[in-house]
């Protein structure tokens, strides 16, 4: 457990450091003109990232509230970066072909190698498994050490404030639990739809997974929450397997996920790194499969659970 922890607090480290060299260059980026506040942002989220077990609870809330008053008066702007070397990439991608994908797939199997078959576990796993597949790229693309430099600041500072959402949305579902949301939450719904009918209980648990992740943007912090309200009274109670239930309707959630711009680091960032004009771009083509996959969730909790 001391192992993991002190890699833990490497990777995080190292997570910092990548987000204080965005804060230095937001800083240095004069044609910005909120690079004070978007420099600050950066050098907050580095504390944090680096230092955050270190702090006091207090300190680490109020340095989150200091982003929220920045964003709040949009003092964070990604402002114009340094485009991609277009002509190094055209040729790195004429030269490597199909294996450009090498780094992700070496992402994947490094981290779920750790995962699986050490005590290390996921975290640290994603953590080893980034580090590995940063080296493989840097390898294979051959690119210099300044185009590695300027192509991480760059791709920081594109995700701009959307890349500390996920974080808040999941401290919020915990909020949201230890205030007793779950159990207010059905209470009411129990006053407005009965019990006893198992395709309706179902329906109705994973409808409200999709719908609260929508409004919260994550499922983890709405599983707690609508498993709490719905789906111990609704489903489990009604004999349903509970294994089966928690599995299904995380993945109900993961529906509502594709439907909603408070998932950032799922349909904001790719909006935001590739340049769309569309905000809801990725959204829109995503609902029908979202949608669909919502549907046979139900009918797949429906047939197995009970």
């Amino acid at each position: 457990m001391i192992i993991v922890n002190t890699l833990l607090l490497i990777l995080y480290a190292l997570i910092g450091v990548v987000m204080a060299i965005a804060g230095i260059e937001a800083f240095r980026a004069k044609d910005n003109p909120a690079r004070i506040g978007t420099g600050l942002f950066w050098e907050i989220m580095a504390v944090i990232f680096a230092f955050g077990t270190l702090m006091p609870a207090m300190v680490v809330g109020v340095l989150v509230v200091i982003i929220g008053i920045l964003a709040l008066f949009k003092q964070i702007q990604i402002g114009k970066i340094k485009p991609v070397d277009g002509a190094h990439a055209a040729t790195a991608a004429k030269r490597l072909g199909g294996w450009v994908f090498v780094p992700s797939v070496v992402l994947a199997v490094v981290s779920i190698g750790v995962a699986q078959f050490t005590k290390l576990g996921g975290q640290v796993g994603i953590g080893i498994g980034a580090a590995v597949s940063l080296i493989v790229a840097i390898i294979m693309t051959k690119a210099p050490g300044k185009m590695v430099y300027n192509d991480t600041q760059r791709m920081v500072r594109s995700v701009g404030a959307a890349g500390i959402l996920p974080q808040l949305l999941a401290t919020l579902g915990a909020v949201f639990t230890a205030a007793g949301v779950g159990s207010l939450t059905a209470k009411l719904i129990a006053g407005l739809f009965p019990t006893g009918s198992h395709l309706g209980g179902v329906i109705l648990y994973c409808v409200a997974m999709a719908l609260f992740t929508i409004i919260m943007g994550n499922a983890f912090a709405a599983f707690a929450v609508i498993t709490a309200a719905v789906g111990i009274p609704f489903v489990i109670a009604q004999g349903a397997n509970p294994a089966i239930v928690a599995a299904i309707g995380m993945t109900s959630g993961y529906c509502g996920t594709l439907l909603t711009p408070m998932a950032a680091n799922f349909n904001s960032l790719p909006v935001a790194l590739l340049e769309m004009k569309d905000p809801l771009g990725v959204i829109k083509q995503q609902a029908p499969i979202a949608i669909l996959l919502l549907i046979i969730q139900i009918g797949l909790m429906y047939f197995l659970a009970f």
